[in-house]
C-alpha cells in the first residue's frame, strides 16, 4: 500500500529502530555486588534471581500496581467486613516470597547465614516489586519482639514462620500460615508514640485467651491508629497506653470463635506510591489484645522489630537502586544518540558510573549488616554493637541517597523514562518511602547519637569495623569521625550519621569490591574530588569496569 498525501503510513507498514528491548529474561541476582556475600545460599538466590527476571514475574509487578487494594467495609446486607481485596498479582507476588522464606522463616531455619540468605532473597525480589514487601518484612520483624511473650511466641511463631501463603480472615489455628502488621502512630503525635492516647483496660474474671492462654495478658482496646501498617493480616504488634504506661500487644484480626476483632478499617491511604500495598488508618472498640512484655515497656518491647524492619529499608532502598542502574545502562546499551550508541558517550559514561558506585556502596553496607544480624542473634557481642549503631546511620544514609539515585536513573532514559511504562516512575515515586519508615530522617540520625552515647562500646566496634581495610583513605576518614563526634551536638547529627556511613561503605569496598569501584568511591566521597551531582567523578577512574558490573541481559 502506498501512503496517501496527507496521511499516516499505516502503522503496520511503519519500522521504528532505536527503541530499546525490554530487559527481561535474565537472573537478578547476577550481581557482583551481591554475589560475594552468599556463599552456601547462591544456588538458591539464583533461582529466585531468574523468576524475578522472567516477564511473568514483572507483570505481576506492573498489575500490583495498577489495580491498588480496595477496601470493603461492609458487605451487601450491611454487616461491617472491614476486608481489603487485592488483584491476583498481588498474591503471586506474597506467595513467591513466602514460599522462598523471605517472611520469618529464618527464625527457624536453624541454619548458619540464614538471615544474610533471606536478606539477599529480599534485595533480588524486591526488584520485582516493593510494596509486597511491607508485609514480607514484617512478618520477619516481628519474632524478637514477640518472643518477649513467650506463650504467644510459642502459639504464633510456627505460623509466622511456614512458608505457606494463606490468605483470609479466620481464626489463626485454621490457617497454614499467618502474616504480620504493625500499628504504632496516632494522629496527634506521629512518631512520638509517648503522646499516644489508645487505651488498654485489663480484662479479667476468666475467659478464653488465644489458643487457650488465660485472661491473664489480655486487654481490650480502645482508640486509633493513623498508619495501620497491611491491614489484612492476621496480627498485629500495637502500642496502647495501659495502666503502667505505653505497653505493646498483640492484637489478632480474628478472634478464636471465629468472630472478628473490632478492629475497624476507616480508609485506605491514597499514597504517592507504595501503591500496591493497603496502609490504613483504624479505630479499636474495645478490641481484644494480649499483652507482650512489661505494662510500661512498649517502645522496648515493639522497638525489635523496628530495628528488624530499618534492615529492610536498607535492603529495600539498595534494591531500588540496583534496579534502576540496570535499567539505565541497560538503555544506554541500546540506544543510539548524535551517532554513537548513549553508553559510548563519555558524559553519560561518567553518570552511569557514578550511579554503580552509589548502589554497590548500599549493597555491601546492606549485606554486611544481614550478616550482622546472623552473628548478633547467635550471640556475638561486637557484632550486636557494631550493628547497633551502623544500622541506624545506614537506615539515615541509604534510604537518604535513594530518592536522588532513582531521579538520575530515569533522566538516563530521557522522556522514555518518564512514562508509566518504563516502570520508572514507579522506582522514583517508591524512593522516599524507606527514608520515612520506621523513623525518618531526623530519627534515624538522632538515633545514631543516642546508641554512642547509651553503648560507648559500640563506637569502639563501629571503628574497629571501618579501620579492618587497613586503608590511608579510610583511615583519614575515620579521624574525621572522631573529629565531629568530640563537639556533636543534637544538629550535628544527620552529618555524623552521614560520615559514618559513608566511611563504613568505602571500607566494605575497599575489601569486598574491585579497585576500579573502591578506588572511585573513595575519590568521589571521601576525598571531595567528585561534584554534587552525578556524573561528576573525577577524571582517571577506569568507567569501564565500574559500568560493566551493572551491564545484565542483552
Amino acid at each position: 500500500m502506498t501512503a496517501q498525501p496527507g496521511n499516516l503510513m499505516p502503522t503496520s507498514e511503519m519500522s521504528v529502530a532505536n527503541q530499546t528491548p525490554p530487559l527481561t529474561g535474565h537472573d537478578v541476582s547476577d550481581d557482583p555486588a551481591l554475589r560475594g556475600w552468599l556463599g552456601d545460599a547462591s544456588g538458591e538466590v539464583r533461582q529466585l534471581g531468574l523468576l524475578a527476571g522472567s516477564a511473568r514475574a514483572q507483570e505481576w509487578g506492573r498489575l500490583a500496581n495498577e489495580h491498588p487494594p480496595i477496601l470493603r467495609t461492609h458487605d451487601r446486607y450491611g454487616e461491617r467486613i472491614d476486608e481489603v481485596e487485592f488483584h491476583p498479582a498481588w498474591h503471586e507476588l506474597i506467595a513467591v516470597a513466602v514460599d522462598n522464606g523471605l517472611h520469618a522463616s529464618p527464625w527457624v531455619a536453624g541454619r548458619p547465614g540464614a538471615h544474610l540468605a533471606r536478606a539477599a532473597k529480599f534485595f533480588v525480589w524486591s526488584q520485582v516489586e516493593a510494596g509486597h514487601g511491607c508485609p514480607i518484612s514484617m512478618t520477619y520483624a516481628v519474632v524478637p519482639a514477640l518472643r518477649h511473650a513467650p506463650a504467644l511466641a510459642a502459639e504464633w511463631e510456627p505460623l509466622l514462620a511456614a512458608r505457606a501463603y494463606d490468605f483470609g480472615l479466620r481464626p489463626y489455628k485454621e490457617k497454614r500460615g499467618v502474616l504480620a502488621g504493625m500499628a504504632m502512630t496516632e494522629r496527634q503525635g506521629g512518631s512520638d508514640v509517648r503522646a499516644n492516647t489508645t487505651r488498654a483496660v485489663p480484662l479479667g474474671g476468666g475467659g478464653s485467651g488465644i489458643g487457650g492462654i488465660g485472661s491473664s495478658g489480655m486487654y481490650a482496646l480502645t482508640g486509633h491508629k493513623w498508619f495501620n501498617s497491611a491491614p489484612m493480616c492476621d496480627m498485629f504488634l500495637v502500642l496502647a497506653q495501659a495502666p503502667g504506661g505505653l505497653s505493646c500487644f498483640l492484637l489478632p484480626r480474628v478472634l478464636p470463635d471465629g468472630t472478628r476483632n473490632a478492629m475497624r478499617i476507616m480508609r485506605l491511604k491514597d499514597k504517592l506510591g507504595n501503591r500496591s500495598n493497603a496502609s490504613a488508618e483504624v479505630e479499636y472498640d474495645g478490641a481484644i489484645a494480649y499483652l507482650v512484655g512489661e505494662e510500661g515497656r512498649g517502645v522496648r518491647t515493639i522497638i525489635e522489630m523496628v530495628n528488624m524492619t530499618r534492615l529492610d529499608c536498607v535492603l529495600g532502598s539498595a534494591a531500588g537502586m540496583r534496579y534502576g542502574v540496570t535499567q539505565a545502562v541497560h538503555h544506554a546499551r541500546h540506544r543510539m544518540v548524535f551517532g554513537k550508541v548513549l553508553i559510548e558517550q563519555s558524559l553519560m559514561r561518567n553518570v552511569l558510573a557514578d550511579l554503580v558506585l552509589e548502589s554497590e556502596a548500599a549493597t555491601a553496607v546492606a549485606m554486611r549488616l544481614a550478616h550482622a544480624t546472623d552473628a548478633a542473634v547467635a550471640g556475638d557481642g561486637a557484632e550486636s554493637l557494631f550493628r547497633r549503631v551502623a544500622l541506624a546511620a545506614a537506615k539515615y544514609w541509604v534510604c537518604k541517597r535513594a530518592p536522588g539515585h532513582a531521579a538520575e536513573s530515569l533522566e538516563c532514559l530521557g522522556g522514555n523514562g518518564y512514562v508509566e511504562e518504563s516502570q520508572m516512575p514507579r522506582l522514583y515515586r517508591e524512593s522516599p518511602l524507606n527514608g520515612i519508615w520506621e523513623g525518618s530522617g531526623n530519627v534515624a540520625a538522632l538515633d545514631v547519637m543516642r546508641a554512642l552515647t547509651r553503648q560507648p562500646e559500640a563506637l569502639e566496634a563501629y571503628y574497629a569495623e571501618v579501620a579492618a581495610a587497613g586503608d590511608s583513605r579510610i583511615d583519614d576518614a575515620l579521624e574525621r569521625v572522631r573529629k565531629a563526634l568530640a563537639s556533636a551536638t543534637e544538629a550535628d547529627a544527620r552529618r555524623l550519621a552521614e560520615e559514618m556511613a559513608v566511611a563504613l561503605q568505602a571500607s566494605l569496598l575497599v575489601r569486598h569490591a574491585p579497585s576500579a569501584v573502591s578506588d572511585a568511591f573513595c575519590a568521589s566521597r571521601l576525598s571531595g574530588d567528585g561534584g554534587r551531582a552525578y556524573g561528576t567523578l573525577p577524571p582517571g577512574l577506569d568507567l569501564d569496569a565500574i559500568i560493566s558490573r551493572a551491564a545484565i541481559g542483552g
